[in-house]
């Protein structure tokens, strides 16, 4: 049962220089994928789909007679477009445009759609890896969790610097239990960038798996540095302290992270279990009800643990 929020790294809307280098779109293309990445970023998911949509009509050629494609480029027929005649690609910016509209159809929910952009994209540029690991984030969203893996092998084997690939299969190892196949990945994502927190949080729960508390919380304790509004690392860290007996200083966390995202069960949970040890069963409740509103499969896991924290409580008692 995952004790964790999922933090995938996307591989940011840009357009690499070489694509520039290569490119036959026309100006008002490459301005309307600016205008895109620009709407991106301030929240205008629908105007950024729209605006790649017209980059990427304006840097293909339509034509629908047949075996002009082949003359042309790369040849397929995409519905999700205004359009749903044939689409013949005479530019890899495309490839980049597809990639970077499938990334906002995920923001937006649109599994579907983004998982059909993506692989226009990789029937444009087979070599471009960013458009393998935004894959692997649909992937591992729909549940394929070894389809996500096997493309983020991918996007390593075609490009070794790209941090985010070994982020984000670091944290599908997690998932699948190898917490020293996430921590090598890990490791190797937080050499190439030492400024991403969700590198840094990933590797706390590495850690954790592993029972090295100390590391643990030290790596959460980095990924708060970073980014002091990640929930999530606060849960991690209140876990870890929590695991170390350091009650006080995990309940603070706990709370720091509730503070932030009310909506984190295991928090109330943990935080439940910290009164329930410290014998204040009363202030325990609020929180064990919050839990279970938000996650109520969680009730027989609750009472085994309540138990145990009563067990650990009367043996404290006795070493006293």
């Amino acid at each position: 049962m995952r004790r964790y929020a999922i933090l995938f790294a996307l591989v940011s809307l840009f357009i690499p220089v070489s694509v520039f280098a290569q490119s036959q779109a026309p100006e008002a293309a490459v301005n309307l994928f600016k205008n895109a990445v620009r709407k991106s970023g301030n929240g205008d998911l629908d105007g950024a789909i729209e605006d790649f949509t017209r980059a990427i009509n304006l840097s293909s050629s339509l034509n629908t007679r047949k075996g002009a494609a082949n003359a042309r480029g790369n040849s397929f027929s995409d519905s999700g477009d205004a359009s749903s005649e044939q689409i013949t690609v005479v530019d890899p910016f495309t490839a980049n445009a597809y990639s970077n509209r499938g990334l906002v159809r995920y923001r937006k929910g649109d599994y579907e759609g983004a998982m059909a952009d993506f692989n226009a994209a990789l029937r444009i540029r087979p070599g471009l890896a960013l458009a393998y690991v935004n894959r692997a984030a649909v992937l591992r969203a729909t549940g394929d969790t070894t389809g996500a893996l096997k493309d983020l092998d991918k996007a390593i084997s075609l490009d070794k610097n790209l941090f985010q690939a070994y982020n984000n299969r670091g944290s599908v190892n997690l998932d699948l239990g190898n917490p020293r196949a996430a921590l090598a990945d890990l490791n190797r994502a937080i050499e190439l960038n030492n400024k991403s927190a969700e590198s840094f949080y990933h590797r706390g729960y590495a850690y954790l798996a592993l029972t090295n508390f100390d590391a643990a919380a030290a790596e959460f304790s980095r990924a708060i540095k970073l980014e002091p509004q990640m929930a999530w690392a606060y849960h991690g860290r209140g876990t870890a302290l929590m695991k170390k007996g350091e009650m006080l200083p995990a309940m603070d966390d706990f709370t720091r992270a509730l503070e932030r995202d009310p909506k984190i069960a295991w928090a109330y949970f943990n935080r439940g279990l910290i009164w329930v040890f410290l014998g204040d069963e009363s202030k325990a409740q609020p929180d064990f009800d919050e839990c279970l509103k938000l996650k109520p499969e969680l009730k027989q896991e609750m009472e085994r643990r309540i138990t145990l924290a009563r067990q650990l409580r009367r043996i404290g008692k006795m070493l006293e």
